[in-house]
């Protein structure tokens, strides 16, 4: 996920704490999202981010961390939702561990489409769809955001973090988020991007958007073949995302392209108006 400071106001908030560790937290997720955590923190980082859940009464508390360190947190009450292998530079396994606190935030859980994804998995994926050969893919640039805003603001209602805004956009562009867009005619009709941790060699692909006049064309697809491709010419060992259950579609095409299902995020997300959850896959390059 971005991290992103420059004075525009976002609905949850994005600080360091500690000595470097990065949390993301506010009401519109309800949760605080520790996002990358720094091992000088190790003795302050679990009372720290408590204290912070209840002063502002938060229902859940989302975590990543190497493996290694997840005892500490289990032994205060988080539970593992979801893993992947090797995401530290081809090396460390990284935990995704969460303490819910607030048992509002376990109801109306997407039974039947936990159901569903159960189903996709026993599956046969093998195949990818054909590339469309109307549409072209290339590394979206600054000239690109009011499209691209466009886009996302016709897509989602809400999202964890400001994509509607183009002057965020235009800020990860220069922190090693690469956006990739599909185009025909000059327009474009789909867009996602590359959110890359040079450190850990690792690459988050996220913000999938399809504009609905372009819906049925499999451009999710068409878009993360070139986004691995690009990914492998710079390095990046490991690929993930942190897909909506409520999206089968979306969780197709990671399947379809040989990404390993590693878990669900109960109730983490707040994406297109309501709290969702979010299923964690990955591939190695």
């Amino acid at each position: 996920m971005k991290g992103f400071k420059g004075g525009i106001t976002m609905r949850d908030q994005v600080t360091e704490i500690g000595k470097g560790s990065i949390i993301q937290h506010g009401k519109h997720n309800d949760r605080i999202y520790l996002i990358r955590l720094c091992e000088d923190d190790l003795g302050i980082i679990l009372q720290s981010i408590s204290n912070l859940a209840k002063e502002n009464d938060y229902s859940k508390i989302f975590c990543k961390v190497p493996k290694y360190i997840a005892p500490l947190f289990f032994a205060d009450g988080y539970i593992l939702e979801a893993y992947i292998p090797a995401f530290f530079n081809n090396k460390e396994d990284v935990f995704f561990l969460s303490k819910f606190l607030n048992s509002d935030r376990l109801r109306n859980i997407e039974h039947s489409q936990l159901k569903k994804l159960h189903n996709l998995l026993t599956e046969n994926m093998n195949g990818t769809p054909k590339v469309n050969s109307a549409y072209k893919v290339r590394i979206l640039s600054g000239s690109d955001v009011p499209q691209m805003t466009e886009i996302y603001s016709e897509v989602f209602k809400s999202y964890p973090f400001p994509i509607h805004n183009p002057e965020y956009i235009l800020k990860t562009m220069q922190e090693d988020v690469v956006y990739f867009g599909a185009e025909k005619n000059g327009k474009l009709a789909a867009l996602a991007s590359s959110e890359i941790d040079r450190e850990a060699g690792n690459a988050e692909m996220t913000d999938f958007a399809t504009h609905p006049a372009y819906l049925g064309n499999r451009l999710s697809g068409i878009l993360l073949r070139s986004m691995e491709e690009e990914m492998k010419e710079q390095g990046v060992h490991t690929l993930y995302t942190i897909a909506r259950l409520n999206s089968l579609p979306m969780n197709k095409t990671f399947l379809r392209n040989k990404y390993r299902y590693s878990g669900t995020l109960i109730k983490n997300t707040n994406i297109s108006g309501r709290i969702e959850s979010m299923n964690v896959y990955y591939k190695h390059l």
